[in-house]
C-alpha cells in the first residue's frame, strides 16, 4: 500500500532528520568539550540528541556534575553551534526534496515536530529552502513535556486536524521514535549518529536507510 493510500498526514523530525545537523552539533559540542579540557564524554552527547533545551540542560547539569559548570558549558555549546547554523543554508540529508516534493504532488499535509524552539525551527527550515513545504512547525519550546513523550507528536497532528493513528512520522533518534510510537503514529526511522538498539528495534517500527526510500516502500 502506497503511502498516501494510508496516511492522511505526514510528521517530520527536523535535525539530523531533515537537516543534516546532528553533525554539527557533536562538532560544536566537542570543541567545548576540548576547550574546557574535558573527555570522554561522547556518551552525555548522545541523551541529548532528540531532546528540547530544557530536556538538554538537566542531562547537562546530571552529566558534567563534579565535572565543569553546565551553564558555562550550555552557553558556550550554544555559541558554537549557532557560528556553524545561524543565518545560513544548511545541508539537507538524502532524498529529503524528493520525498518532500511527492507528498506535496499527492496532496498530503505535512508538519516538523521538532525538539528545537520553534522560532530558530522556522529560520532553520527557510534558510535551507524548505519551509514552504510545511503546513505546521511545532517546536520544543511549546509543549510541556519533550521526546520521548509524545506530547509534541500529538500536538502536531492536532494541528493538522488528523487523527494520530492515521499519521506518518519520520524520525531518525531514539527519544523520537520512543514518542512518535507512543503518539501511536506508524513511525519510519532513518538512523542518523546513533544505529537502533536491539530495545529499541522491539518497538516494530519502520527502519530505512534514508528518506529517499519511503516513495518506493509498501506500507502494511
Amino acid at each position: 500500500m502506497q503511502l498516501n493510500q494510508r496516511f492522511q498526514a505526514a510528521i517530520f523530525d527536523m535535525d539530523g532528520l531533515l537537516l543534516d545537523t546532528e553533525r554539527l552539533a557533536y562538532e560544536s559540542y566537542r570543541f567545548v568539550c576540548e576547550e574546557l579540557g574535558l573527555s570522554d564524554l561522547d556518551s552525555v552527547f548522545y541523551q541529548c540528541i532528540g531532546i528540547n533545551s530544557e530536556a538538554g540542560r538537566l542531562v547537562l547539569k546530571n552529566g558534567l556534575d563534579g565535572i565543569a559548570d553546565h551553564e558555562i558549558f550550555c552557553e558556550r555549546w550554544d555559541e558554537e553551534y549557532q557560528k556553524l547554523t545561524l543565518d545560513r543554508p544548511l545541508p539537507l540529508k538524502m532524498g529529503v526534496v524528493e520525498l518532500l516534493d511527492y507528498l506535496s504532488a499527492l496532496a498530503v499535509p505535512t508538519a516538523v515536530a521538532t525538539s528545537t524552539r520553534t522560532e530558530r525551527a522556522l529560520s532553520k527550515l527557510g534558510h535551507s529552502g524548505i519551509r514552504d513545504y510545511f503546513q505546521v512547525v511545532i517546536g520544543g519550546d511549546v509543549v510541556e513535556r519533550s521526546k520521548p513523550a509524545p506530547d509534541i507528536y500529538l500536538a502536531a497532528a492536532t494541528a493538522l486536524k488528523v487523527d494520530p493513528t492515521d499519521c506518518v512520522a519520520f524520525e531518525d533518534s531514539t527519544n523520537g521514535v520512543k514518542a512518535a510510537v507512543a503518539a501511536q503514529m506508524t513511525v519510519v526511522q532513518i538512523p542518523d549518529l546513533v544505529a537502533p538498539s536491539d530495545e529499541l528495534k522491539q518497538l516494530g517500527h519502520i527502519i530505512l536507510s534514508s528518506l529517499a526510500s519511503v516513495p518506493r516502500y509498501e506500507f502494511a
